[in-house]
């Protein structure tokens, strides 16, 4: 099981807004444990539309060569650096005569 975080850690996918906001949530019950269904139980059709999407990348994917530095550079810019690149190499495609 993952440990428990007591305070924010920068760089975990969340913002401090989002921590601040759920960071004093109460702990469930034992009874609210006893409770919890499995997701596939609960919402079936929906478990079954994941499912069937799994595996299936929107995008083909390439391997392309980029020097280190550059690929450092972007990783550094946080979550969602792969889809700002993208989108950089997006709007630099020429234009066709």
């Amino acid at each position: 099981m993952p440990r428990k975080l007591k305070e924010f850690t920068p760089g975990r996918g969340y913002s401090k807004e989002d921590w601040d906001e759920v960071s004093d949530n109460p702990e469930l019950t034992d009874e609210e444990l006893r409770q919890m269904r499995p997701f596939a139980e609960v919402f079936p059709e929906l478990a079954a539309k994941i499912a069937a999407e799994a595996g299936q990348p929107k995008a083909p994917f390439i391997s392309l060569p980029i020097d280190r530095d550059v690929a450092e550079a972007w990783r550094a810019s946080g979550p969602g650096w792969q889809e700002r690149m993208n989108a950089v190499l997006r709007a630099a495609i020429p234009v066709k005569a």
